[in-house]
Formats: C-alpha cells, sequence, structure tokens
C-alpha cells in the first residue's frame, strides 16, 4: 500500500514536469521571456548609464548590486556555520581523545 502511493506520488510529479517541459518555449526562440524589454535595455543602455565597457560587470554591480550583496552575505554566512560546526566536532574530538 505504501509503495502504490508512493509511486503515484512520483507518477504525479512526472506527469507535472513533463508537461511543463513540453509548454516550454523552444531555445533561441527570439520570442523567449528571456528576451524582453529588461534585456534589450541592459544590452542597449547599459554602457551610456554605467560607463562600464563590460556589460555583464555591469549589471552585476551596477543594475543588481543589492541582489548580489545579499546572495553574498548568505554564502557568507553559509559558510560560517560550516565552519562553527566543523570545529566544534573537531574540538570535541579532541576533548574526548584528551581523557
Amino acid at each position: 500500500m505504501k509503495k502504490a502511493i508512493i509511486l503515484l506520488a512520483l507518477g504525479g510529479l512526472l506527469i507535472v514536469m513533463l508537461s511543463s517541459i513540453f509548454r516550454m518555449p523552444s531555445l533561441g526562440d527570439i520570442e523567449n521571456p528571456a528576451y524582453n524589454e529588461v534585456a534589450r535595455h541592459y544590452l542597449q543602455e547599459s554602457i551610456d548609464e554605467t560607463h562600464t565597457p563590460n556589460i555583464i560587470a555591469s549589471i552585476i554591480t551596477d543594475y543588481r548590486a543589492f541582489d548580489t550583496l545579499g546572495e553574498t552575505t548568505v554564502l557568507f554566512t553559509s559558510i560560517a556555520a560550516v565552519i562553527s560546526v566543523l570545529k566544534g566536532t573537531v574540538d570535541a574530538t579532541k576533548k574526548k581523545g584528551d581523557h
């Protein structure tokens, strides 16, 4: 009974995923949602607005600076958490071996 429920749930998930994949626009189509007015604005106006010859750098540092700062903060916090957990494990192992 439990296997049947799991298989039914996985089958439903497969159907949802496949229907989503088949409804996606074709790769490279100019009508894709990725090619919208924001992308056109970045490509046409970024050099004049930011005075940066590298469009990718201007998008990351000028247009999306707060987003990049937030991502960096999350990454730094997760690294600090992992280091503190691993350091606590190493310290606990050393104390246990000292007895």
